[in-house]
Order: structure tokens, then sequence, then C-alpha cells
């Protein structure tokens, strides 16, 4: 029997899927044969992103409003009156606030309602569509600042991209919350494993060429992350080569979390 990677026919549903690194990542689906919906909230930066891919068949919009379970649970509803849901990505957040001194409780709680809550709410509304087919696979986005305290000392010249205090403890959330239904749900054939990229800097913080090369120099690799390069991890634990994987948190750092 040959064994390969593939997602052929599968339906994927991914949160975020138009930003920066959320765009390579569908696109990456979508070359490995997946059908790919993405949930957001601007059809028309949607529309933008994706408008010269050759995906036209198999790549679709959903409104969603990760912040609201009742625009969750319609948008799955949606797609599952005629999709049988095969993964779930939970990709997209939201957060304000930076200091770790003056961060307000308002901006606090905002930043782990969008980076943790968001997670949980759309994996509570996903379960019965999965539960009701006997399979499927979810996979979080979480972070290496889920795994290992900021290097402060990269951020002394550039205090505008200092690493908030909520983001990692959310995303650290985002992993036990993943171990969590792996545990609860393993029995009924539903894996869910999470995906922690390392210094993936968007292409504004890339203006700052010293920082990045900051951030390159902690990496094993001796460079920040592309967006293509987390395109591997998510098609791999969305395909059936990794159905014996749950409960893992696929680390794409460059090393950064080993040194």
């Amino acid at each position: 029997m040959e064994y390969t990677i593939t997602l052929d026919g599968k339906i994927v549903v991914i949160t975020g899927g138009y930003g920066y690194l959320g765009k390579a990542i569908t696109l990456g689906l979508l070359a490995n044969g997946a059908i790919v919906y993405v949930l957001g909230l601007d059809a028309q930066k949607f529309k933008r992103e994706f408008i010269d891919n050759d995906y036209v068949d198999s790549l679709f919009f959903e409104y969603c409003d990760v912040s609201s379970s009742d625009s969750i649970k319609t948008a799955f509803g949606n797609i599952g009156k005629t999709n049988v849901i095969d993964v779930l990505i939970n990709n997209a957040f939201y957060s304000k606030g930076q200091s770790p001194e003056s961060m307000v409780d308002e901006d606090w709680s905002y930043g782990i309602e969008g980076t943790l809550n968001s997670c949980f709410k759309c994996i509570r509304e996903i379960v019965p569509y999965l539960k009701n087919s006997g399979r499927g696979k979810i996979i979080n986005v979480s972070s290496m600042y889920g795994v290992v305290a900021p290097q402060f000392e990269i951020y002394n010249e550039y205090p505008q991209f200092l690493n908030p205090p909520h983001y990692g403890a959310a995303k650290a959330g985002v992993i036990q919350l993943t171990k969590y239904y792996a545990a609860y749900l393993g029995k009924i054939g539903i894996n869910v494993n999470a995906v922690t990229p390392g210094p993936f800097p968007s292409s504004s913080v890339q203006s700052e060429g010293g920082f990045v090369d900051s951030l390159a120099e902690r990496t094993c690799l001796n460079r920040i992350g592309k967006p293509e390069d987390l395109v591997g991890a998510f098609v791999f634990l969305s395909s059936d080569a990794s159905n014996y994987i749950t409960g893992h948190n696929l680390v794409v750092d460059g090393g950064w979390t080993i040194k």
C-alpha cells in the first residue's frame, strides 16, 4: 500500500484564514486537495487576498465573529448543512494592550477572550458535528510564548514590539486546552493537536531590520520563519497520515525553544 499525505476531498474550516499566516496555511491546504472554508469578518479582504488563486471551486468564505458563540454556531451550521466537516483549524485571535506593568483589566480580559476563550468556543461548537460523523480533527494555533518566556533584551531597542503578558498566558492555555480535548474526544475518534509557531513577524514588523536580525539570531536556523514554513505542519495534522497523533504540540520555531 502506498502511503501519501493528501487532503483530497477533505472539508477544512479555518478561522482567520486570510491573514499573514492564515493565507499561507489556506493555500497550502488547497494545494493538497482540501476544500477550505475561511471564517472571518471581512468578505472584501478575503476576496482581495485570494483574487488570483486557482481554487475558485474549492475555497469559500463564511462570515464568523469568533467573539460570539451565536456567530460561531451559525457559521458551523451553514457549512454543516451540506458538508461533513473533517478539520477545524483555530487560527484567529484578537487582542489589545501591551504593558506588563500598566495593562488595565479591560485589556487583559480582552486579550484572554480573543486568544483563549474564542478557541474554546470554536471547539465547543464543532464537537457535535465531529461526534456525529465519528471522526475529525481539531488543530489549535499556539505560540512559542505559550512554551517559553520572552527574551526581554530583544525588545530593549524595540519596545513597540514587546510581547504582552496576556498573549503568552492565553497561548499556554491553548496548549492545555488541546490536551484536555484530546483526552476527552479521543475515545470517539477525534484528534486534537496544536501547532506552535516561533518567530514569524508580520510584513510591517519586518521593516525593522535590526529587530528581525535579533529574532533570527535566537533560532538554530539563524532566520525568521516564512509563512510557507508553517504549511507542512497543518497539512500533515489535517491528513490521515497523522491519525495516531493526538494531544501533541507541534513546534515550528526554527529551534527557538530549545536554546
